[in-house]
């Protein structure tokens, strides 16, 4: 307390009185909110499932922090916007970090910024193995009943590193040294169905292929008759890809990439583009499929042009699938192009879950701290897919929820039979808060 009053500061002074303020407040939590998080992790026991798929190598005896704690201390700080394991040496003490976590103030502290280190750097690959299995699960299990299909959208994005970690490459396209994380979302709904870590550098088709074939393996054991339709961009259409899924029964369109061969077959849709374009002067523009194969296919495949003319000149796409029925028109506007909604799910866990801070120097530790940002992904989409259904945060971005209902301070009081949190009277979102709570059963 000495210290935090040395930490004292002044502001320009109201009708003669001095404004002082220091960091001497005791029991008050700046992140009430936190609370409804452990509700949610609660209900859907992402957290639990995480515990039980690392195996702790620690000597027990020694042991004060639990795998779970650990992970509930972590993933809600990251939920609340602190992704700095050193965030741990101040948060280890709010009353409203130690209630998700199951602590009383009065009880010990939490984990500090060594401890939560060290517990990063103890994964091994089996620990990340199974961690990934449990993100399909959950995903799993966020479905009431069997859904009769399924898009499972895959990206990736760049990470940008500093310094010696593990498996840091540089990338051309991008022009740093950097990881590139990859993601499989559904792409309706934007739940998470895995998320990896890897090198910089693009995967190659074998690695694609046995990441779906993992995937869709755990999926059909839990819904055997699920249509499954894969959708990415032109580094995603591969020879081994395509193979598999017309053995396995999944559909695919994806975008390909172009060559001299594609250039001239789209000529004359191209020629079409442009002639409408010259004749209305608006944007024109013109589709074309055509059956392709090429030296590496295992069969012809159909591929769907499209050619785009504007004021901002010519616009040729391909994209290749496997499906037999509708229009090209409507197989690239709708189906494949509905797929942008990908970026924005990545945005929510690369930006505001701050999934970048991959600054470990192990590989293995990275790939553990992106697997945590998942997590904390999983937990803010199902608060907002089922707490916020119908209140005006229904599609708010998960900074703005939390920015509104989580950094909200409070005055935390342990009493003989309860802990009681004062919120200010003056908070905007009350009416909210108390509508979310009880939406949750938590009151009668």
């Amino acid at each position: 307390m000495e210290e935090n009053k040395q930490l004292s500061f002044e502001f320009k002074a109201i009708s003669g009185k001095r404004i002082t303020a220091d960091f001497t407040g005791g029991a008050v939590t700046s992140d009430v909110g936190v609370l409804i998080m452990r509700e949610t992790a609660n209900r859907i026991g992402i957290i639990e499932q995480l515990a039980r798929a690392i195996h702790d190598e620690r000597h027990q005896s020694y042991v004060k922090h639990e795998i779970i704690e650990l992970l509930t201390q972590r993933i809600f700080q990251i939920i609340c916007g602190y992704e700095d394991a050193n965030d741990a040496n101040d948060l280890r003490i709010d009353p409203g970090f130690k209630a998700s976590c199951g602590r009383l103030p009065s009880d010990d502290d939490l984990a500090s910024q060594p401890t939560i280190t060290r517990f990063e750097n103890s994964m091994g690959t089996k620990d990340l193995y199974r961690i990934a299995e449990v993100f399909v699960d959950q995903f799993i299990a966020s479905y009431a009943n069997p859904p009769d299909a399924l898009i499972l959208d895959i990206d990736d994005t760049d990470d940008e590193t500093h310094g010696a970690q593990q498996m840091s490459l540089f990338n051309g396209y991008h022009d740093e040294y950097c990881y590139m994380p990859l993601f499989i979302f559904e792409g309706q709904t934007g739940r998470l169905v895995t998320s990896i870590l890897r090198p910089g550098k693009r995967p190659s088709g074998k690695e694609t292929r046995s990441l779906f074939k993992r995937v869709i393996k755990l999926i059909r054991a839990a819904w055997p008759n699920v249509g499954i339709l894969i959708r990415g961009d032109s580094h995603f259409a591969t020879p081994e890809l395509y193979s598999w899924c017309d053995t396995h029964n999944v559909q695919y369109i994806l975008g390909l990439s172009k060559n001299s061969i594609l250039r001239e077959l789209a000529h004359g849709t191209l020629s079409a583009a442009r002639y409408r374009y010259e004749t209305f002067g608006e944007k024109a523009r013109v589709f074309k499929e055509l059956p392709y194969q090429a030296g590496t296919w295992h069969r012809a495949l159909r591929v769907i042009i499209m050619a785009e003319v504007s004021a901002m000149g010519d616009n040729i796409r391909f994209v290749v699938t496997n499906l037999e029925s509708s229009l090209p028109s409507f197989l690239y506007e709708t189906v494949y192009c509905g797929r942008g909604n990908m970026e924005n799910f990545i945005k929510e866990h690369k930006i505001a879950l701050k999934s970048g801070r991959t600054s470990c120097h192990r590989f293995t530790a990275n790939c553990f701290r992106v697997m945590l940002h998942s997590a904390a992904y999983v937990i803010m989409h199902t608060f907002r897919e089922k707490a916020l259904a119908g209140t005006s945060l229904a599609k708010a971005q998960f900074d703005t929820i939390r920015l509104k209902l989580l950094k909200i301070g409070a005055e935390v009081r342990e009493l003989k039979t309860k802990l009681h949190f004062i919120l200010p009277a003056s908070c905007p979102v009350k009416d909210l808060l108390v509508t979310i709570v009880r939406k949750f059963a938590l009151v009668t």
